[in-house]
């Protein structure tokens, strides 16, 4: 049996907020990188959201990860239309990807071995998400 989880984040707009988002203080002389309050928010949102569909036990291989990023319509969007503009889909990833990682979907972030990422408007914004063991 295809070891698959399947679900949609309903939200009223995706974050566009990232993790390109860091910043850096220097403490005792050395860089230190920090999430700031905009960024935390966003990733304890992923979290809520995460928390209750992930796996009972991690995925052990390689998975496939796909999110759709569905904008709502305004004024000169369509249905479907590809959301060409900010912010990038690795950029958007990034977050969300620490975020199943600390919500144990799998080890590592390195075992996703397959990304299909889309961004697009449409009558019901959010991010469908679908992680399947290869």
């Amino acid at each position: 049996m295809e070891n698959v989880i399947e679900f949609f984040i309903p939200l009223k707009e995706p974050p566009t907020i990232t993790q390109q988002e860091h910043k850096i203080a220097v403490i005792k002389g050395k860089p230190v990188f920090y999430d700031p309050p905009e960024l935390k928010t966003v990733k304890n949102l992923f979290l809520g959201y995460l928390v209750p569909h992930r796996p009972e036990d991690p995925f052990h291989g390689p998975v496939r990860l796909t999110t759709k990023w569905i904008w709502p319509c305004r004024n000169k969007h369509e249905v479907g239309e590809y959301k060409a503009t900010k912010p990038d889909t690795d950029n958007l990833l990034k977050a969300f990807k620490d975020c199943m990682t600390s919500s144990l979907y799998w080890k590592d972030d390195s075992q996703v071995a397959s990304e299909i990422t889309e961004k697009f408007y449409g009558d019901h914004p959010g991010i469908y998400v679908r992680v399947e063991e290869l």
